[in-house]
C-alpha cells in the first residue's frame, strides 16, 4: 500500500520536536478521536462524559499538540458530550464550530465539513483540528493520505486501531474546499499515554 523504499517524511514519536515536514507553505489538519468515555448507566451515546483516563489523555494530547505541531487556528467539533470535554481538557484556545454532522458522521460527511472551513472562520486557518470519532476519523485520514507522500508506518498504525485521544496530522498544500480522497499527506500518527 505504501512504498517501503521512501524515507519517512516524519521522525518518530519519542525522538522529535517537532513534526517534520508542517511548514507556513502548507495547511495542516489534525483529526482527534476524543478521549476515553464513560458509560454511565441511563445516558445516551451523544451525552455520555469522559472517563477519568479520558480527561488525563486529552491534557496529553493537547500537551503533544502544543509541542508538535504549528498553533491550532481553528477547531471542528463534534457536538457530543465526549468531544466537546475533549477540547476543553486539551487547552487548545482557537475558534470553535461546534458540528452536530460530526457525530456519527461518515468519512464524506467529516470530508464535507472541512471543506467548509474557509465559509465558518473570518481568519486564515493554516491549522485546523477536528474532533470527532470513530469509525470516521481513521477512514478519513487513511482517505485524505496520498500513497506517495504519507508515512507508511503511520498509515499502518491507524488500519491497526485509532484508540481514543489519537492524533493523526496530515499536510496539504491546496485550500480547505479542495481537500480531497488522496489529497494530503500523513505525516504522523500519535497517541497520547
Amino acid at each position: 500500500m505504501y512504498p517501503s523504499d521512501r524515507p519517512s517524511p516524519c521522525v518518530r514519536p519519542g525522538r522529535w520536536p517537532t513534526v517534520v515536514g508542517v511548514s507556513d507553505e502548507y495547511r495542516t489538519l489534525l483529526l482527534l478521536r476524543h478521549a476515553k468515555s464513560d458509560y454511565p448507566h441511563g445516558v445516551v451515546d451523544h451525552e455520555r462524559p469522559l472517563a477519568p483516563r479520558g480527561i488525563r489523555e486529552a491534557a496529553l494530547a493537547g500537551d503533544w499538540l502544543r509541542a508538535h505541531v504549528p498553533a491550532v487556528d481553528a477547531v471542528l467539533c463534534s457536538t457530543a458530550t465526549r468531544t466537546r470535554q475533549t477540547l476543553a481538557r486539551t487547552g487548545i484556545d482557537a475558534p470553535v464550530e461546534f458540528a452536530d454532522r460530526l457525530y456519527d458522521a461518515s468519512p464524506g460527511t467529516v470530508i464535507d465539513e472541512i471543506n467548509t472551513v474557509a465559509s465558518r472562520f473570518t481568519a486564515d486557518v493554516r491549522t485546523l483540528l477536528v474532533i470527532g470519532h470513530e469509525p470516521a476519523m481513521s477512514q478519513v485520514a487513511i482517505g485524505l493520505a496520498d500513497v506517495e507522500t504519507s508515512d507508511r508506518a503511520a498509515a499502518e498504525d491507524i488500519l491497526t486501531k485509532y484508540p481514543t485521544s489519537a492524533i493523526a496530522v496530515l499536510r496539504t498544500a491546496g485550500p480547505w474546499d479542495r481537500v480531497a480522497l488522496n489529497s494530503a499527506a500523513l505525516l504522523t500518527f500519535h497517541v497520547p499515554r
